[in-house]
């Protein structure tokens, strides 16, 4: 009998790639030695195709870009994305075996065995295989516009099996989890291209006759798979003591001698923490920066940015490549165990900074600006940015366990805040186990473990035999739940000769605390308190301290820092001062702030430009408590405008229900010539998410509120008011289900509104999606019925409108609102009836029923018809209608409406057809913001 699996020492893989270059493919002989070292006998094996993963709009990849509401990869044409063609997979003795892809998971094959392997053995595949690649425009990975190719994850790979397979697909994570291969490689290319690669160099033949080169390379124990092949690389090779560094990494301005000697700096640095590099080059790409760069000021343009070249260069090496030689010799599985080469790579960068610069400061040369140097922020040192990252999804509620599989992760937990508090956990388990030195365990850890399958309960083992300290709350509380670090210093008691200090703990977890002594603002003592449960009096002898503060050194992410100081003698106007500052600026603990900034903005057109300032209490981080008091002067209207609002929000963690906020705005301004209104309206609202995803984008809300408006006109009113009740109140209450998905959109809501003289509910439904033809489709519909109308049937105020609702809430954004013709009145936001023509019968005072549609006919240009009921008191119902077209080139914030026929007939060729034009336009920078935040949080 004859078997197809052999004994080795190792996994091995021969790869023999041919680049076609004008096609972008690749034709791909491989063979792959698969070696069982597990005591389990297989009868498949799993192969990593992630090319694959780009091969049409439904893989788990494309769905990752729409959960980040990217379009680019779903617009993209097919021979754009790229694929992989399997001819065969063959065993040792030539014979055809049977594969498949697995559905949920097409970038994964399933290759059945012909004889099953043994525990020990190894089976070998004889691969053939065609790739296209696909552009570099989705992932940075593949061919560039000047046809350039950076291949990553490009050949078929084994999986993982350690008593389980471990397969899963590629979603632009740079997180593909295979075993360590002895590799060659011979990549057969155009002769004016160039490769590089982390493998070692063996040979490059040229054949004249097609003008090709073939290169080869090889090394062994790899997991690295990029490959550069570039007709004008910019790579460069530092030869250092310890080994080389290949980089295209630049910074403008920095002379090559100076980038040597950082490098150098650097090799011995990761040398020293990190062990000995076990391969001869470490390939450090300006793709890997582009993924995970130094956020922050570091990335502002060159002219602007407040640090030195050689610094700015030094960090971008450093943290680049501790990210390379980390996932090089650390061998976890990347989605699973992520957080510890993260924190790893942050816990030496702040380790860096602290050892050789000490005084860098967060905001670099700017805070010695004059104007600049006055705010908190110029006096915090450079490494605080790693909390205030990491604090500001938490402050939000969105952050998530560190233990959280990588591709459940938020963007800004993935990429920022998840790393951050990692590396930031890493230091704190530091300064808390002084009895040794964590930073030599590490490397001791890293050492012993170069190169070997590990996890993360290997590590937690480690640690914990070398210190005597219990540190179960590094592995359970903090890594393994959303728990917050908060405390507080409640009391102190002075006695005879001691005083005794008691310190609350506001959360459930068992967290230490550090407590500092200070006197005049010098350190004189320190101790850490433990396994704090509600609150712990600790007993301390007098002596010359002036000051009590806990994690005075900021070395604990803690969520809220404005009670940690307590003086020891006086009353609590000496723990924190009142202190008025110009600006926002980052949070100081030591006071309480309050913030003041001028104000120039535009609202409408009737009170013009207005002139003010704004008194508030929002720092850089989100508070649960915030107020603000805007008084401005309007320059059209000659009044004094502006609005005022205190608002508490509690967050609820582990809870389908993550938000409860209640607070009042008022607000004073003109909504006509001499016409001004004052509302006010106390709300409370129930946010709700799906707690155990935080990717969906999907949320319900329900707000209750009661808005009262006040009206009143001056003497050149050009409006008329009701006289019966040009004061009016209204109590609202809606139900919100939103899913803001960019290829599939959905909202729904229901309104029910109650005053004195009506009461009416309405249904709202909206539905988009970008079909698989790259169509948008487009629907909307909308049914509002009067339960009770006892108002003034001549106004039409409170009525449904078709086409321009009258906004007596004074919610939306109008520009105009009064204008009944010009420019402003034909501005347009989508509510109630949604029509873009002004109809005959605008207004319905009984019930109404809209239907809005529009499609795609060519990029931004989209054909749009309404169609609708409208019935009125005394009336009978009227069928309405329009159509048009519609250039839809900001969806929801910039959009311009094209009449063509509807009831009025054919309105093209009607007079004054350029006031028929409608347009939607958002000003409010807020709102333009959020298209950024969307695919962040």
């Amino acid at each position: 009998m004859i078997f197809s699996y052999t004994l080795v020492a190792q996994n091995t893989m021969t790869i023999t790639a041919d680049v076609h270059v004008e096609t972008k493919t690749i034709t791909i002989e491989q063979t792959i030695v698969y070696k069982n070292e597990t005591n389990d006998v297989l009868n498949t094996i799993y192969l990593n195709d992630w090319n694959h993963s780009y091969s049409t709009k439904s893989t788990p990849l494309a769905k990752r870009f729409e959960e980040e509401f990217s379009t680019k990869f779903h617009l993209a044409k097919d021979e754009e994305r790229g694929f992989t063609k399997v001819t065969s997979i063959k065993n040792e003795n030539a014979t055809t075996l049977n594969f498949d892809r697995l559905e949920a998971h097409p970038d994964v094959i399933k290759v059945d065995l012909e004889k099953p392997l043994q525990a020990g053995a190894s089976y070998t595949l004889n691969l053939n295989y065609k790739l296209l690649i696909p552009n570099a425009d989705f992932t940075d990975y593949g061919v560039s516009k000047t046809n350039d190719f950076n291949l990553k994850y490009w050949y078929i790979t084994p999986a993982v099996y350690n008593g389980k397979w471990h397969y899963y697909s590629n979603k632009n994570l740079d997180d593909l989890f295979i075993p360590k291969s002895d590799v060659t490689l011979s990549v057969t290319h155009p002769r004016n291209y160039k490769v590089t690669s982390e493998l070692n160099f063996n040979s490059a033949t040229i054949n004249t006759e097609n003008n090709t080169q073939t290169t080869i390379l090889s090394g062994n124990n790899r997991i690295d798979t990029f490959l550069s092949l570039n007709k004008f690389p910019l790579y460069n090779f530092v030869q250092t003591d310890d080994f080389i560094i290949v980089s295209d990494i630049q910074e403008k301005g920095l002379p090559g001698p100076s980038k040597a000697l950082i490098t150098d700096k650097i090799t011995r640095y990761l040398t020293k923490h990190l062990g000995n590099y076990p391969h001869k080059q470490l390939l450090v790409t300006s793709l890997d920066y582009q993924k995970d760069p130094l956020y922050g000021l570091n990335q502002l343009p060159p002219f602007f940015r407040p640090f030195q070249e050689d610094f700015q260069y030094e960090l971008k090496l450093l943290k680049t490549a501790l990210k390379k030689y980390l996932d090089n010799i650390l061998l976890l599985n990347p989605r699973k165990e992520h957080w510890l080469s993260e924190g790893l790579q942050v816990y030496y960068l702040i380790k860096y900074v602290e050892e050789n610069y000490p005084d860098m400061k967060l905001l670099g040369t700017l805070a010695d600006v004059w104007g600049i140097r006055s705010f908190h922020a110029a006096d915090l040192k450079f490494n605080f940015q790693y909390y205030l990252y990491s604090m500001e999804i938490a402050r939000k509620n969105r952050d998530q366990p560190l233990t959280t599989s990588k591709d459940s992760l938020t963007k800004f937990n993935a990429n920022i805040a998840g790393k951050y508090k990692a590396g930031l956990g890493l230091n704190y388990l530091d300064q808390f186990t002084d009895d040794i030195s964590l930073t030599d365990n590490i490397t001791e850890f890293l050492q012993a473990n170069q190169l070997k399958s590990v996890s993360l309960d290997d590590f937690e083992t480690f640690i914990s035999s070398k210190t005597s300290k219990d540190i179960r709350w590094f592995f359970t509380d903090y890594l393994d739940t959303r728990k917050k670090i908060d405390f507080k210093i409640s009391s102190i008691e002075t006695l005879k000769d001691s005083l005794k200090l008691t310190i609350k703990n506001k959360r459930d977890n068992t967290l230490p605390i550090s407590l500092f002594k200070l006197k005049n603002d010098s350190i004189i003592g320190k101790v850490w308190v433990e396994n704090i449960q509600g609150t712990e009096t600790i007993t301390l002898p007098k002596d010359s301290t002036d000051t009590f503060v806990l994690d005075y050194n900021n070395v604990i992410p803690e969520y809220n820092q404005r009670d940690n100081y307590k003086a020891a003698e006086g009353s609590f106007l000496n723990n924190k001062p009142l202190q008025l500052k110009l600006f926002k600026d980052i949070e100081d603990p030591n006071y309480n702030q309050i913030f003041f900034m001028p104000l120039v903005e535009f609202n409408n057109i009737y009170d013009g430009l207005t002139l003010g300032t704004k008194v508030y209490n929002k720092t850089l981080l989100r508070k649960r408590l915030n107020y603000r008091f805007s008084p401005q002067y309007a320059t059209k209207s000659r009044s004094l405008t502006g609005s005022t609002s205190i608002y508490y929000t509690h967050n609820i963690e582990n809870n389908n229900l993550y938000d409860i906020t209640y607070g009042i705005n008022a607000g004073y301004q003109s909504f006509a010539n001499d016409a001004f209104f004052t509302t006010i309206r106390p709300s409370l609202s129930f946010s709700f998410r799906d707690d155990s995803n935080f990717r969906s984008p999907q949320t319900d809300q329900i707000l209750a509120r009661y808005v009262s408006i006040s009206r009143e006109l001056g003497e050149d009113a050009t409006v008329p008011l009701d006289e019966e009740e040009p004061d009016y109140g209204v109590f609202n209450l809606r139900y919100t289900h939103y899913n803001p998905g960019v290829i599939n959109y959905s909202k729904f809501y229901t309104d029910i509104q109650v005053a004195n003289k009506f009461s009416k509910i309405s249904f709202n439904y909206e539905f988009r999606k970008l079909t698989h033809s790259n169509r948008n489709i487009n629907f909307r519909f909308f049914a509002g019925v009067f339960l009770d109308n006892r108002s003034d049937l001549s106004s039409n105020y409170f009525s449904f409108a078709l086409d321009r609702p009258t906004d007596y809430l004074f919610d939306f954004n109008y520009l105009g609102r009064s204008e009944a013709s010009g420019l402003f009145s034909q501005q347009i936001i989508i509510a109630e009836g949604g029509f873009k023509s002004k109809l005959a019968t605008p207004f319905a005072n009984q019930w109404m029923t809209t239907a809005n549609f529009s499609t795609s006919i060519w990029r931004y240009i989209q054909a749009y018809t309404d169609v609708g009921l409208v019935k009125s008191k005394f009336t009978n119902p009227k069928f309405v209608y329009d159509s048009g077209v519609r250039l839809n080139l900001v969806e929801d914030y910039f959009e311009i409406y094209f009449p063509i026929y509807s009831n009025l007939g054919w309105e093209v060729g009607q007079p004054n057809y350029d006031q028929r034009i409608r347009f939607m336009f958002t000003v409010d920078p807020q709102v333009l913001l959020g298209l950024f935040r969307r695919k962040w949080y």
